[in-house]
């Protein structure tokens, strides 16, 4: 079947869905008959996410959650246990970045806490239930910008020289090598891990909390025609891994939007990967020998 593939009596979770392609996404998964529960921060704009999804057709669900701090991320997945039996889809969308460095109450630099530490707890966190469901999938919103991204597990938290967009190119490198190794470690259990860069998307709201700079140049940009792509045209690839049968095998991949591509080289160093699982086990608190 093609991205309109029927997902009634499947239920999706998707982080950042309260605005951007996460929303978009939430809200044609839930137009194919999805129970989608959304997260954020804004319950206002969790409440209207809700409302687009179940217009669509779809049942919807908002959990409060600032993905910032690891309890929050812990108690959204006891939210959702308490809800729900069973996960077919676990599709990270959550990022942020911010143009000077920011400590969350963990002690973490916040850019790596939401974009990678989440991401790799709540999979952590809600792995029973994908388990229960499979065949089920894990699915990233992942960024080009991996590929200029370094990571030094004596500095991962950039704790001298910070940059904004080294942080988040850090962020995304090290979502992109835990995908990977999650893939690798799931391989023939019926649950898959993969990841779209969804391409340029000035209407995203990831660049609210950037520098005057880059929330100005952005801003260009979203008016200038043929630069970046649509939040609607953003989530087709989110929306294909999340339902199409077609990709329903496909494991351990990295897309840019339609077209599976080799990511940067280091994301096959599994050396790397598993040196950062286990120090992303040891910063989120759990047993890096999962799954």
């Amino acid at each position: 079947m093609t991205n309109g593939e029927d997902m009634t009596n499947r239920v999706v979770l998707v982080t950042g869905a309260t605005g951007g392609i996460g929303r978009v996404a939430a809200r044609r998964l839930g137009g194919r008959g999805a129970t989608v529960v959304v997260t954020g921060r804004s319950r206002e704009r969790g409440r209207a996410a809700v409302d687009e999804i179940e217009h669509a057709g779809g049942e919807g669900a908002f959990v409060r959650a600032d993905l910032a701090t690891m309890d929050a991320v812990r108690g959204l997945a006891d939210a959702f246990h308490e809800r729900y039996d069973r996960l077919d889809v676990l599709l990270h969308n959550a990022a942020c970045s911010h143009d000077e460095r920011r400590i969350t109450d963990d002690g973490c630099e916040k850019t790596l806490a939401v974009n990678h530490l989440a991401p790799y707890l709540l999979a952590h966190e809600l792995l029973d239930a994908l388990r229960t469901s499979a065949p089920a999938r894990v699915v990233s919103t992942s960024s080009t910008v991996h590929r200029r991204g370094a990571i030094d597990l004596d500095d991962l938290q950039l704790e001298t020289d910070y940059d904004a967009l080294d942080a988040y190119a850090r962020s995304k490198l090290a979502n992109l090598l835990f995908i990977l190794e999650l893939a690798a470690r799931l391989d023939g259990t019926d649950v898959t891990a993969n990841a779209v860069h969804p391409g340029f998307v000035p209407g995203s709201g990831l660049y609210r909390d950037a520098s005057l700079p880059v929330r100005a140049a952005t801003a260009v940009a979203a008016r200038l025609p043929f630069v970046g792509v649509t939040t609607e045209d953003a989530a087709d690839g989110l929306v294909r891994l999340a339902a199409a049968s077609e990709v329903s095998e496909t494991n351990g991949a990295y897309f840019e939007g339609r077209e599976r591509v080799d990511p940067d080289p280091r994301t096959h160093d599994k050396q790397l990967r598993e040196r950062l699982w286990e120090v992303s086990a040891d910063l989120v608190g759990v047993d890096p020998a999962w799954p």
